[in-house]
């Protein structure tokens, strides 16, 4: 099945990475993989998945921001020291249903609501499944914060259809970045709901993706929340201020992204959550920043919690994700590495460090290290030929005991996915760093695989993918 658009379109200086937005990208069944270079490691067994937006075009109409792409889910899966490949586009009832019509019919992040506005549901965006991936143990989860996720076959990625994780009710969402304890394996979440008052909804499951408990925190605004991060006993939320207007949403005059206002003259409201009860322990405010995403948290001798995050002076950010699809970019939004001391008792910020100066996105660390120190925070970055308008073309290990980062250049017109830690189980102290790798010369997509202690000595070994695939978001790995 053709995914975009069967003839490239004709772009104005555009960036090599722009062919994964405007060449073909189809579908593959599950497919063995031929390594291009070195081996599989035969202790590494078990499931990546990564999700991202595919669909950028429909009836000649781009679309308008990079966040409103349909989903489509890649699965690798690996044993006996070789790999087999599957990429699906995921069967969401918008994408059906647009499919059928021959053009995009709904409202979405970037996208205006079509309809007049007094029609009900029209401002209703569609659930694009196309954020993140959460593996439970009987069955994958498409992860979109808008919505519910949708469930998927884990080995041929097949769409199931919604899910609402047998407690969901009709208007709860459900964050595209859930935490799993790594002692427990208890999931812990957040969705937002907007109406005369705000809510933030905090949720706890089991490993089984049973609902143990839930609460709900008032909000003052109308605010974006993408991320948090678990810090020991605690969740934490760094609110940015950034908030909808919603006349000029629920009149059809903005989109979503349209109607996001950066207010820099406001602070940025902290949230501390105890993760056991999911009550409010305290808040207070900081300094004026945007963050996507967190990498990891943790309670420190003195008790403080310590949270790092992928740092933005502002919100240009969006600015630059709506650009990226079009293949043209010319917005600059950096974001670095920091790490913030705060005390949990009145969440007042007690330091604030930028780790380095070096662009960076997609922070991650390994999976068991969730919630607890962890010398190493994997991440995404740019070579030093990179432009600051570029996608990221390296991937990179910070190490916190040294303060150094520890950079893996993917070749000039390649970029890399964000990193993904598969533990090794016969040495839990080491692993390896997966990522996905499009070549925007030759228009093919490769897993890369690193050893997680020797990022800088390049890949072990290269996996050729038997289409390529499109840039995407996030990922998860899955032992067997």
């Amino acid at each position: 099945m053709t995914l975009s658009t069967s003839q490239p379109r004709p772009l104005a200086n555009p960036n090599p990475w722009a062919n994964a937005f405007t060449q073909p990208l189809q579908d593959f069944p599950l497919t063995p993989l031929e390594s291009i270079w070195g081996q599989v490691p035969l202790a590494l067994r078990g499931s990546l998945y990564r999700n991202g937006p595919v669909l950028f075009e429909r009836g000649g109409e781009q679309i308008a921001h990079w966040f409103d792409g349909d989903g489509a889910m890649l699965g690798v899966h690996f044993g006996d020291g070789a790999a087999t490949g599957v990429y699906r586009t995921i069967q969401t009832a918008g994408y059906l249903a647009e499919g059928k019509a021959g053009q995009f019919l709904a409202a979405g992040y970037g996208r205006r609501a079509p309809g007049p506005f007094w029609k009900a549901g029209s401002n209703k965006p569609k659930n694009v499944a196309n954020t993140s991936v959460l593996a439970l143990e009987n069955r994958l989860l498409a992860l979109w914060e808008g919505g519910h996720p949708h469930a998927l076959d884990g080995q041929t990625l097949e769409t199931i259809g919604p899910d609402d994780l047998d407690s969901l009710n009709l208007g709860d969402t459900f964050s595209a970045h859930p935490k799993v304890d790594p002692h427990t394996g208890d999931i812990y979440n957040f969705g937002i709901t907007f109406g005369k008052q705000t809510y933030l909804h905090l949720y706890r499951y089991g490993r089984n993706g049973k609902m143990l408990r839930r609460s709900k925190v008032p909000l003052k605004t109308m605010p974006l929340i993408h991320d948090f991060v678990m810090a020991g006993s605690y969740l934490i939320f760094c609110i940015a201020p950034v908030s909808v207007n919603l006349l000029p949403l629920l009149m059809h005059w903005k989109s979503y992204s349209e109607a996001m206002r950066w207010q820099p003259k406001q602070a940025t409201q902290i949230l501390v959550i105890d993760r056991n009860t999911l009550e409010l322990v305290s808040q207070s405010e900081a300094d004026p920043w945007f963050q996507w995403h967190f990498g990891n948290g943790f309670v420190d001798g003195d008790g403080q919690v310590v949270i790092d995050i992928a740092r933005y002076a502002d919100f240009k950010t969006n600015q630059f994700l709506q650009e990226v699809p079009s293949g043209n970019t010319h917005t600059d939004a950096p974001s670095q590495l920091w790490r913030l001391r705060l005390d949990p008792q009145t969440a007042k910020v007690s330091s604030a460090v930028c780790l380095s100066d070096r662009t960076c996105e997609f922070p991650t660390v390994a999976p068991m290290l969730v919630g607890q120190p962890s010398r190493y925070t994997y991440l995404n970055t740019r070579s030093d030929r990179g432009k600051g308008t570029d996608l990221f073309d390296a991937i990179a290990a910070f190490d916190h005991e040294r303060g150094e980062m520890i950079v893996a250049d993917v070749g000039e017109h390649c970029y890399a996915s964000e990193p993904i830690f598969a533990p090794n189980p016969e040495n839990p102290e080491q692993g390896w760093i997966l990522s996905v790798v499009y070549d925007g010369d030759r228009h093919a997509s490769e897993v890369w695989i690193f050893e997680s202690h020797a990022l800088d000595n390049g890949p072990i070994c290269r996996l050729a993918l038997p289409q390529p695939v499109a840039l995407s978001f996030h990922g998860t790995w899955k032992a067997a």
